[in-house]
């Protein structure tokens, strides 16, 4: 796939995308035995030979797409200063070097996605793009109809209200409510305190989907790789 050279050297680890545009300018790149000053030119790193400095690039890292079922009682991140079990320890198959797409509280399980894509993960997380997050929780109590168009529509939290919300009650028991709630924000603990806010505490969370990839029957712990395809379902 044809790529601007200066996304090439920075995908090859060289630089950033705006020193790579110095770097092509004072001619220290070279591509089919040819020196490139032009910016903005589209190359292909599997089939066009590209020297940086006349050392040749590493060959392309290729791109790999998880959907991980996290369970409870890991962080999402790639080192923790408290010794708590991290999510990529539960991928210890994998080579290549991922990285989570996103949070998931410690304490929350679910749909977590890892590649080592960073624009489809910039794509992802970016606000404009509103990308819908599906998750299932059991709250104490039992929220009536009013709460919950409360959350539907937005609801302060620490001075700024939340987007509208879609929430669906999935079952009622005396002491608890299971509710499916989508949101596209991204804020810290976001569920539990739209909740906590209506009075109701989050018993247990669980994140089930990014827009229309669902995680399914994947079991607790367990990953799997995703295509193209699924990569769509999330937009």
């Amino acid at each position: 796939m044809k790529l601007r050279l200066q996304v090439i050297l920075a995908q090859a680890g060289v630089c950033s995308r705006r020193k790579a545009a110095e770097h092509i300018a004072a001619g220290r790149v070279i591509v089919d035995n040819k020196i490139v000053t032009e910016k903005g030119l589209k190359f292909d790193p599997a089939h066009n030979r590209i020297l940086f400095d006349a050392v040749p690039l590493p060959p392309p890292e290729q791109k790999i797409y998880l959907l991980l079922n996290k369970p409870r009682g890991y962080v999402t991140t790639l080192k923790d200063p408290q010794g708590r079990p991290i999510v990529t320890s539960l991928i210890p198959d994998i080579s290549q070097r991922v990285f989570p797409v996103g949070r998931l509280d410690y304490d929350t399980e679910g749909a977590l996605l890892l590649t080592n894509d960073g624009d489809l993960t910039q794509r992802i997380l970016h606000p404009s793009n509103e990308v819908n997050k599906t998750y299932r929780a059991v709250v104490a109590g039992n929220p009536g109809r009013f709460q919950l168009k409360l959350l539907a529509a937005g609801i302060e939290l620490e001075g700024r209200k939340t987007a509208p919300a879609r929430l669906r009650v999935i079952a009622g028991a005396n002491k608890t409510t299971t509710v499916e709630i989508t949101i596209h924000e991204g804020r810290k603990r976001q569920v539990r305190k739209m909740f906590a806010a209506i009075g109701h505490r989050v018993i247990s969370l669980k994140r089930i989907a990014y827009g229309k990839l669902k995680l399914g029957s994947l079991p607790t712990g367990k990953y799997r790789f995703l295509t193209r395809k699924d990569i769509k379902l999330i937009f």
